[in-house]
């Protein structure tokens, strides 16, 4: 069953989209939200409310997976939010009878789209992330060189992508032992697992291959956004002295904090298994209608950008998002990690749709494009523990009196977001589950 919290957050002029399934629609298919009802769609759809628009196919709401509606052009997206909107706006109406909605602690949710790639799983589009992730691993808080000239990211994988409330098992893989004197390399479960608090591009409208896309233009591709937890495994505190950067030591992690499975592997192609274990998205996609009247002004490019991603005016949104960790030894108490903004964001949703379509990549239904972790300057606006610990160095303080440099087994990640007036994403969590039974380094114990 599905958290009543959060019902400020779905207003009529919210009207997310998700996927559904009650004890009266058994069958999980697409609904909205008006604060704690959600209504099938479907239902609505054979009553004959959206009769008025020629161009909604029959049955479209009948679907498993939101693709189908969100291929569909945006002014016929908006055409059926605006039906919507007017239908909840009379008294009465019939076509809301208890027979199309449910409450939401009776309703299950579901993935929103089948998601053929998680393109761009770590966007870094925020630039106070990559600084204070700079110092946290390499005492250097200066961005990568390209960040400037275009939103920086790598692939990951759809297939560990999960919903809200699903649990995340602690991964297993190779790492340094930092509380080893040889600092060797052992299997097991990650001692540096983390929270990246972002926001995710879903893609509607698909763009074939080689066409290329304008940031301008970019807007008919996005079906909406959602809330995006990130997870990844970084490694153990190292004190000072390991931090500075030692060009001699060439064990693949020369400078400083021990990135655990993730900092083992970066060295030459990147992360693999230390980003591919989970991802939590929240259950609804907030449209860009719905965020249209929280569009905010960017900061200003640095340097001078290729046509394709000049993107003039205003192109970010101003969305609140916040990190809380509770439960294991604090269980019932939450402690606000990070609170954060979107509109910090250097990058652009719209840029990065297309920077990523800029050598001919094809944009499909159903894709998602994460921002990476979304952090402010000051103290407190952090998005993963990465940057709360410095590199694990400061133990966060929780509510009770404890202290946590990572996440342990029993903790719970709750992100949420919240444009205003009426206009969020409800909750995006996760709560952190042993490794598995079976794992072994290797020898007369096989890996189950």
């Amino acid at each position: 069953m599905t958290s009543p919290l959060y019902s400020h957050h779905f207003s009529i002029d919210n009207l997310p989209y998700g996927i559904a399934s009650s004890p009266t629609h058994p069958t999980p298919q697409c609904a909205t939200r008006l604060h704690n009802t959600i209504i099938f769609l479907s239902d609505l759809q054979s009553a004959g409310l959206f009769s008025s628009i020629p161009s909604l196919p029959p049955h479209i709401f009948s679907h498993s997976t939101l693709n189908p509606f969100a291929s569909l052009p945006r002014t016929t997206q908006t055409q059926v939010r605006h039906v919507l909107q007017s239908a909840l706006q009379s008294n009465p109406t019939p076509l809301f009878s208890d027979s199309s909605t449910s409450d939401i602690t009776t309703v299950t949710m579901h993935l929103p789209v089948s998601i053929p790639s998680f393109t761009a799983k770590d966007y870094s589009c925020s630039l106070p992330h990559n600084q204070h992730a700079g110092l946290a691993i390499l005492n250097n808080p200066t961005p990568p060189p390209a960040f400037f000239h275009f939103p920086i990211g790598y692939s990951g994988r759809a297939s560990t992508i999960i919903i809200s409330g699903e649990p995340i098992t602690r991964p297993v893989g190779h790492f340094y032992d930092r509380t080893s004197p040889s600092k060797e390399v052992i299997f097991g479960p990650t001692r540096a697992l983390d929270y990246e608090l972002e926001l995710g591009v879903v893609i509607g409208r698909s763009l074939p291959p080689g066409k290329g896309l304008n940031a301008q233009d970019a807007e008919e591709h996005i079906f909406g956004l959602v809330v995006v937890n990130d997870w990844s495994v970084y490694g153990l505190g190292s004190s000072g002295n390991e931090m500075k950067c030692n060009a001699d030591d060439d064990d693949g992690d020369s400078c400083g904090i021990a990135r655990d499975i993730q900092g083992l592997e970066m060295i030459p192609l990147g992360p693999l298994n230390g980003k591919n274990f989970a991802t939590t998205i929240s259950p609804w996609i907030v449209t860009l209608d719905a965020l249209e009247p929280f569009k905010a002004q960017g900061p200003e490019p640095r340097v001078s950008l290729p046509s394709h991603l000049v993107d003039p005016g205003k192109a970010s949104y101003d969305i609140s998002v916040l990190v809380e960790v509770g439960g294991g030894e604090e269980e019932g108490k939450k402690t606000v990690l990070g609170r954060s903004n979107a509109k910090e964001l250097f990058w652009s949703v719209r840029q990065m749709c297309a920077h990523l379509a800029s050598t001919g990549c094809d944009l499909r239904t159903g894709d998602v494009l994460g921002t990476g972790t979304v952090s402010g300057e000051g103290e407190g606006e952090y998005g993963c523990l990465l940057e709360v610990t410095k590199g694990g160095k400061v133990a966060a303080k929780l509510e009770g009196g404890g202290e946590k440099l990572y996440l342990e087994d029993g903790d719970v990640v709750t992100l949420s977001a919240w444009a205003g007036e009426g206009v969020g994403f409800g909750e995006c969590m996760g709560q952190v589950r042993p490794a598995r039974e079976g794992w072994s380094r290797g020898g007369d114990n096989p890996i189950e």
